[in-house]
């Protein structure tokens, strides 16, 4: 594959002329970090893309600002059979590099400073920043041996060596590093706390926080926390996991919300959003119900959402374009609701407080968010 002149090409689509990124972007070989990844196949599922069985789509994917699903469940591209077709959560990926970009430059990387990038997936992360500041300076965090393996491999036939490491980045981060820079969703509270204590006193940290769009970026004082702010930046990553895949409760009880009859059935009083793509709004009720999960469907004409929470509450929401619709809900809270108050609270002041609030972490890992007279607390026990 004659890669390099579309490397070029979406280096100038990813970075400014004068960023430092440029170069990384355009003579990393993508397409040699993913030679294999999973599309959606029209009908709710998942089918495997071999980039060497159709090199046109391997240079299309893999050149082009977008994100590549590299495992499903419990199964990953590499190990897939062509015929293979399945269901459930994207549980890695190659992210877009646009957005590799946007956390490297949120995580204010120099010369002879040590990263850690947070969740290693296909490599490109590593790979762009072992191309900037060299291997010896990088160490890449993943939780899955293979995905650890794999990329490790991919990057030293390009000539990085950074340092590998398989840990669960909740429980233990061994070692210490000048900026830490997370492409997945790190919890707030207990999960967040070793990551906090890898960061060296006067390090820099750029992570989002789990189930929100919210970028949170500081600087690490001598006391322990970190105090920051949240960016006016937005991104959406995959949640960090401790196991192979995501709970399976989640997946049952979204099946309740699609056929279950509510045990509160009411009219709502705003149109059916896209919660999933709605990230501010959707970040708002992470901070207010933690832990609730989303999805969004549109058929025919007919626009449903669906939220579901660890506890058993489910809620769902259906109607014919923006016409008022029907939600059922269930289980101890009453999510529907909960999102409705959010959105009374945006149509009054006609904006949310997240984006640009002043940020404080504590060691525990609690997020503390303020901006004026608004505060809250994030992963609190």
């Amino acid at each position: 594959m004659d890669w390099q002149q579309h490397a070029v090409h979406l280096s100038t689509q990813v970075t400014d002329p004068v960023s430092r990124w440029r170069e990384p972007v355009a003579e990393t070989p993508r397409h040699e970090l993913v030679p294999r990844w999973w599309e959606r196949d029209g009908v709710g599922g998942w089918r495997l893309r071999d980039g060497a069985a159709d090199p046109s789509a391997w240079t299309a994917a893999t050149y082009a600002d977008r994100s590549l699903i590299t495992r499903v469940g419990t199964l990953h591209a590499d190990k897939a059979q062509l015929t293979d077709r399945l269901q459930g959560l994207p549980t890695s990926s190659a992210t877009l590099p646009s957005l590799v970009v946007r956390m490297l430059r949120h995580g204010r990387l120099a010369d002879g400073l040590s990263l850690l990038d947070l969740g290693t997936g296909a490599g490109g992360l590593t790979a762009y920043a072992c191309h900037r500041l060299g291997g010896g300076h990088v160490t890449s965090l993943d939780i899955d041996p293979y995905l650890v393996s794999a990329a490790g491999q991919r990057l030293a036939s390009l000539g990085h060596h950074p340092t590998m490491v398989t840990a669960d980045a909740t429980e233990h981060v061994p070692g210490s590093y000048d900026r830490i820079v997370s492409t997945v969703g790190l919890p707030a509270g207990p999960g967040l706390a070793p990551v906090v204590a890898a960061l060296a006193p006067g390090g820099r940290i750029a992570t989002t926080i789990a189930r929100t769009c919210l970028i949170i970026t500081g600087w690490k004082r001598a006391s322990g926390a970190v105090m920051g702010q949240v960016e006016r930046d937005t991104a959406g990553f995959m949640l960090t996991r401790s196991g192979d895949d995501y709970p399976p409760a989640l997946t049952e009880l979204f099946t309740l919300a699609r056929e279950g009859r509510g045990e509160e059935i009411t009219t709502g009083v705003h149109p059916v959003v896209d919660l999933p793509n709605a990230w501010e709004l959707s970040s708002m009720l992470q901070v207010t119900t933690p832990g609730v999960e989303l999805d969004y469907e549109r058929r025919d004409g007919t626009r449903t959402a669906y939220l579901v929470h660890p506890d058993g509450s489910w809620a769902r929401a259906s109607a014919d374009g923006t016409n008022p619709p029907e939600v059922h809900q269930g289980g101890p809270q009453r999510l529907w609701t909960a999102l409705e108050r959010i959105r009374h609270q945006l149509n009054a002041d006609g904006s949310l407080p997240l984006l640009g609030a002043q940020v404080r972490i504590t060691p525990d890992g609690v997020c503390h968010l303020s901006r004026g007279n608004w505060h809250t607390s994030m992963g609190a026990r």
